[in-house]
C-alpha cells in the first residue's frame, strides 16, 4: 500500500474501489424504481375498475392496459425528444432532439424507461375521470396527444437543464449561465405538478367537456351518488399505488451512491408520513362533516383512501427537501384540498368524476407544488440541486417559513399557473375537437346498458348480466348458465317433466274439488 493510499480514509478507499461500478449500481437502482412505478398501472387499474359500475369494468380495464401500450410507443417516438431531459443547451420551452432515442448513448437508455413509467401514470389519471361515458377511440386519440406532446413539454420546463422554470438550469457551452426564474427556479422533485397536475388538469377539462354520466345529477342539479361495484378491488388498488410511490419519489433521485442514499432515505420517510397524514386527516375531517350534517358518525372508506392518495400526491414535489414533521403538515392540508376540491368539482361546477381523480391529482397537486415554497429547507435544497450557479456564495432560495424569502414560492406559483394554462388550453382543444367530431362520448342507450356488453366483449364477470349495476344484482338464469344446451333434453329429464305435469294436474283437481265443495259432484 502506498503512502497516499494509507492516508486515505476508509470512505475514500471504499469510493475508489467501487468507482468503476457506481454508474452500474445507480442505473440498476433507477431501473428497479421504474419497474415499481410501472406497477402503479395495476393500482390505477384496480382502483378505477372497483370505482365504476360492474357493467363498465371491462372497458376501464382495457383503457388502463392501453395506457401502458400507447405510452411506450409515443414516448419513444416523440415524448422523450420533446422532454429533452438530458440536453442542457436547448430551447427553454420544448426539447428538439433524441426522438426515437436517436443520439442518446445506449448506456443512458435506462433514463427513458424511468420517464416512460411516469408518462404512463400521467395519462392514466385522465381515464378514471372520463370513465363510463368516453368512447374507446377518443381515449386512444387523446392518450397519443397527452403522452406525445402535452406532458413532455411540462417535464422539459421543470426537469431539463434548459427548461425555463427549472432550478437545474446551469452553465452553457459558452461559459455563461442561464438565468433562474426569480433567481430561484421552480422545484418539483418527483412531479406533483409535472405528473399529477398535468393528469388532473387534463381530467378536469375532459370531464367538463364530456359532461356527466346519465343520472349523476337530479333535476335540481344536486349530485346523486353512484357507487362503484367493488370496494375491495378499489382499496387493493390504493395500496398498490402507495407501494408504487416508493419507486416514484425515491427513484427520482436517479442515484443511490455517492451521498444520494441520504436523499433516498429521507424521501422514503416523508412520502410515508405525507400519505399517512393525508389518510388520517381525511378520515376525521369527513367524519366531522357527516356528524355535523346527519348527526351520526360515518367512517368513509373510499374517501379516506383518496385522502391518502392526496397526501402522497402533495408530498411528491417536496419529498426530498422537507423535514418529516413538515411532511405530516403537508399531508394534513392536502386532505382539505382534496375534500374542498371534490366538493367544488361536483357540487359547484357540476363536473362528474367517478374516481375523484381531479380532486386527488389536480387540487392536491397544486398544494404540493406550493408547499415547497414554504417548507423546503436550505440544506436539503442544496443537497438536491447543488449550489446556485454563477454566484459567489452559491446559496439557493429556500422555503419562506425558514426565512428564505418569497422567491421560491413565487417560482412555484408561476409554475402552477403555467401548467394550468398550458394543459388546460392544449388538452381543451384536443377534447373539443373530439367532441366536435362526434366521437368523444358513447350514445345514451349504450351508456345505460354499459359499454362492456356492446364494445368490450361482455361483462368482466362471467355470467353477470350487462345491465347489473353497482351492487351486482343476481342475474337471470340464462345469464348464469350461458353455455347450457337450450333445446336438447335427456330421457331422464323428459320423464321428470312428465311426472311433474302429472303432479300439477292432480293438485289442480284437488284444488278444484276443495273450492266447489263436496256436493259439486
Amino acid at each position: 500500500m502506498s503512502a497516499a493510499e494509507a492516508a486515505m480514509t476508509f470512505e475514500d478507499q471504499f469510493a475508489a474501489a467501487f468507482a468503476p461500478v457506481v454508474g452500474d449500481i445507480n442505473a440498476t437502482y433507477v431501473v428497479l424504481s421504474a419497474a415499481i412505478v410501472f406497477l402503479m398501472q395495476a393500482g390505477f387499474c384496480m382502483l378505477a375498475a372497483g370505482s365504476v359500475r360492474a357493467k363498465n369494468a371491462r372497458g376501464i380495464i382495457m383503457k388502463n392496459l392501453m395506457d401502458a401500450c400507447v405510452a411506450a410507443i409515443m414516448y419513444y417516438l416523440l415524448g422523450w425528444g420533446f422532454a429533452g431531459l438530458l440536453v442542457g443547451d436547448g430551447n427553454p420551452f420544448i426539447g428538439d432532439s433524441q426522438f426515437a432515442l436517436k443520439g442518446l448513448d445506449p448506456t443512458a437508455w435506462y433514463n427513458w424507461f424511468f420517464q416512460y413509467a411516469f408518462a404512463a401514470a400521467a395519462c392514466t389519471i385522465v381515464s378514471g375521470a372520463l370513465a363510463e361515458r368516453a368512447t374507446f377511440i377518443s381515449y386512444l386519440l387523446y392518450s397519443v396527444f397527452i403522452i406525445g406532446f402535452c406532458y413532455p413539454v411540462v417535464t422539459h420546463w421543470i426537469w431539463s437543464p434548459s427548461g425555463w422554470a427549472s432550478a437545474f438550469r446551469s452553465e452553457q457551452a459558452d461559459g455563461t449561465y442561464k438565468s433562474l426564474l426569480f433567481g430561484s427556479g421552480a422545484m418539483d422533485f418527483a412531479g406533483s405538478g409535472a405528473v399529477h397536475m398535468v393528469g388532473g388538469v387534463a381530467a378536469f377539462v375532459g370531464a367538463w367537456l364530456l359532461g356527466p354520466r346519465v343520472g349523476r345529477f337530479d333535476a335540481a342539479g344536486k349530485p346523486v351518488h353512484i357507487p362503484g361495484h367493488n370496494v375491495s378491488l378499489a382499496i387493493l388498488g390504493t395500496f398498490l399505488l402507495w407501494f408504487g410511490w416508493y419507486g416514484f419519489n425515491p427513484g427520482s433521485a436517479l442515484a443511490v451512491m455517492n451521498g444520494a442514499s441520504a436523499i433516498v432515505a429521507r424521501t422514503c420517510v416523508t412520502t410515508t408520513l405525507g400519505g399517512a397524514a393525508g389518510g388520517l386527516s381525511t378520515l376525521f375531517t369527513q367524519m366531522l362533516i357527516q356528524w355535523k350534517k346527519e348527526g351520526k358518525v360515518v367512517w368513509d372508506l373510499m374517501v379516506t383512501a383518496n385522502g391518502a392518495l392526496a397526501g402522497l400526491v402533495a408530498i411528491t414535489a417536496g419529498c426530498a427537501m422537507v423535514e418529516p414533521w413538515a411532511a405530516i403538515i403537508i399531508g394534513v392540508i392536502a386532505a382539505w384540498f382534496y375534500l374542498g376540491g371534490s366538493y367544488l368539482t361536483s357540487h359547484i361546477l357540476k363536473i362528474d368524476d367517478p374516481v375523484d381523480a381531479i380532486a386527488v391529482h389536480m387540487w392536491a397537486g397544486i398544494w404540493g407544488v406550493l408547499s415547497v415554497g414554504l417548507f423546503a429547507t436550505d440544506g436539503y435544497v442544496t443537497q438536491v440541486y447543488g449550489v446556485k450557479p454563477g454566484t459567489e456564495d452559491g446559496v439557493r432560495c429556500y422555503g419562506g417559513f425558514y426565512g428564505g424569502g418569497g422567491k421560491l414560492f413565487a417560482s412555484q406559483l408561476v409554475y402552477v399557473l403555467a401548467i394550468f394554462g398550458w394543459v388546460g388550453a392544449i388538452m381543451g382543444l384536443c377534447f373539443a375537437a373530439l367532441k366536435f367530431a362526434g366521437i368523444f362520448r358513447v350514445n345514451p342507450a349504450l351508456e345505460e346498458e354499459g359499454a362492456d356488453a356492446s364494445h368490450y366483449g361482455g361483462s368482466a364477470y362471467h355470467g353477470l348480466v350487462p345491465s347489473a349495476g353497482a351492487g351486482m344484482a343476481p342475474p337471470a338464469l340464462k345469464a348464469v348458465y350461458p353455455d347450457a344446451p337450450p333445446t336438447s333434453q335427456s330421457a331422464s329429464d323428459s320423464d321428470k317433466l312428465e311426472r311433474l305435469k302429472a303432479q300439477v294436474s292432480e293438485l289442480a283437481a284437488r284444488l278444484d274439488t276443495f273450492t266447489k265443495g263436496p256436493d259439486a259432484a
